[in-house]
């Protein structure tokens, strides 16, 4: 089969750290490879490398496409070469419509003036390509659901004609049902010829789609394997440098009492307030417990948690009661001094400040620890954050370390460092994982152990269905908004929780 791509010693160094070294690596025409590694492997560095982020002379090594040497100058050469990458963060403005989306940067014009006709009739084509048949070209972007937006930025970069496709953790925000429909459309490519790279923590995706693995670590290439002679416990001692026999280290709760009781609960949507998001939810969680919440997406996790927490805009009824004493929630600064803390789905909009180090946004939610009078005392900061920093094993040069330069199991830390320093007798985990290695998963499961021996009640939203049975010693099911089953860690399967998920009885 030909290669379509060659990357051969490709160094990258930033002040004080050498991000790659001597990464080498092969992908063929019509073949999907993996990129598998840590948080900090060296991954994403490489792949801008070769989409002309990190431009020619901030590298040594050479690219060749097709058995030719490319220099790309800025990321409009890669793509004239036919290379094409989708973050994980979607690169879309909500506000356009979904044409203007699709050939923003690409535009269709003579002498200023744009060619609407061919670009509406050129993005019905492609959006019949990856499967978006009933979007229309000129819907609002923002209207469209994750997936769908997901699949739009597919379209835009087979727009450009690309013949090296790039996928950073494509269908970390995508439903089941997404994620198969985006593997099926790379089927598809590999069919015409197209190369793809694959970047995705998802073991179970990576060994449904991929022909061939390459392991980074350290920044350095450890192997490459065609798929059929690993197995997922292969690939992950080959990405962390030490074998995890368990991936799931649950230990037995020491249950206390009842610190968090919600009676026929109700949430109304902050869009429409007739509309019941949580219907009728009653539950409760003990100290030392880990108390599961599984559903699809859509079902209201996050509602429900986020309004417990203060932080949802619609209205609520129901009873709430912390250490059986009666509760109204205001806002989020109520919440924080009635002992719950929200670790949210996404820590960077909503979890950390990331032009801050590490040091401002560890004690951010608790500033009165730090200060008087409101006066920062800044050797009492730093000797907060240090702490956490430690005992979070936080890889960074210091507490002086801009979180939006950490990797994403870093910043995980960061974000449960915050809350850890607020004390709370309820940590509320949406998605705590999402996005993160399997090495920094491992840590965050032991540290979540560590606490419920410790008595702090934890609740867990994961759309992870082995991280909610693996982790979990009680699981809620929801389903449009209502409890659709509850089973103890022993009953509990991945077959009944989505029974109960998706309606079924």
């Amino acid at each position: 089969m030909e290669i379509a791509l060659e990357m051969k010693n490709i160094t990258k160094e930033f002040p004080g750290v050498k991000a790659l070294d001597k990464v080498s690596f092969h992908v063929k025409k019509g073949e999907v490879h993996a990129l598998c590694g840590e948080n900090g492997a060296g991954k994403s560095t490489l792949m801008k490398v070769l989409s002309g982020v990190y431009p020619t002379g901030t590298y040594e090594g050479e690219i060749l496409i097709k058995g030719d040497h490319k220099h790309f100058h800025k990321i409009k050469d890669a793509e004239h070469s036919g290379v094409a990458i989708i973050y994980q963060e979607l690169a879309l403005v909500k506000e356009m419509t979904v044409a203007e989306n699709l050939f923003l940067g690409n535009e269709h014009e003579k002498y200023g003036i744009m060619n609407w006709e061919r670009v509406y009739q050129e993005t019905e084509l492609w959006l019949k390509e990856v499967g978006l048949k009933g979007v229309k070209p000129d819907t609002i972007t923002g209207t469209l659901g994750i997936g769908q937006q997901q699949l739009i930025e597919i379209a835009k970069a087979l727009s450009k004609n690309a013949k090296i496709l790039i996928l950073d953790e494509p269908t970390a925000a995508l439903t089941e049902q997404e994620v198969n429909i985006l593997l099926q459309i790379l089927r598809d490519f590999k069919k015409r010829g197209v190369a793809c790279i694959y970047i995705s923590h998802k073991l179970n995706e990576v060994f449904d789609i991929a022909d061939t693995v390459t392991i980074l670590r350290d920044g350095q290439t450890i192997a490459s394997f065609p798929v059929s002679e690993l197995n997922e416990d292969k690939v992950i001692s080959l990405m962390v440098g030490r074998e995890i026999k368990e991936r799931f280290p649950r230990v037995e709760p020491k249950l206390g009492d009842i610190v968090l009781s919600v009676k026929n609960y109700v949430v109304y949507d902050s869009d429409n307030s007739y509309r019941k998001i949580i219907d009728d939810v009653s539950f409760h969680v003990r100290k030392g417990e880990i108390l599961g919440i599984a559903g699809l997406m859509g079902a209201g996790r996050t509602e429900l948690v986020m309004s417990l927490f203060g932080a949802y805009p619609g209205r609520r009824s129901g009873i709430v009661e912390i250490n059986n004493k009666k509760v109204t929630i205001k806002d989020t600064e109520d919440a924080i001094n009635k002992g719950i803390a929200l670790v949210s789905e996404d820590r960077k909009k909503f979890g950390l400040v990331l032009n801050m180090s590490i040091q401002n946004n560890v004690t951010l939610a608790s500033l009165g620890k730090v200060s008087t009078l409101g006066i920062i005392n800044e050797n009492k900061e730093i000797q907060h954050a240090k702490s956490y920093l430690d005992s979070l094993k936080i890889k960074a040069n210091s507490i002086e370390t801009i979180v939006g330069t950490l990797s994403g199991g870093n910043q995980q830390k960061a974000v449960l460092g915050k809350w850890l320093m607020t004390n709370p007798k309820i940590l509320i985990l949406d998605e705590p994982t999402r996005g993160i290695d399997v090495g920094a998963k491992f840590e965050i499961y032991n540290l979540i152990n560590k606490l419920i021996m410790q008595g702090v009640a934890i609740i867990m939203i994961s759309s992870e269905l082995p991280e909610v049975l693996g982790m979990s010693h009680r699981i809620l099911v929801l389903n449009e908004g209502k409890i659709a089953g509850e089973f103890d860690q022993y009953e509990a399967n991945q077959e009944n929780i989505m029974l109960a998920a998706t309606g079924g009885v």
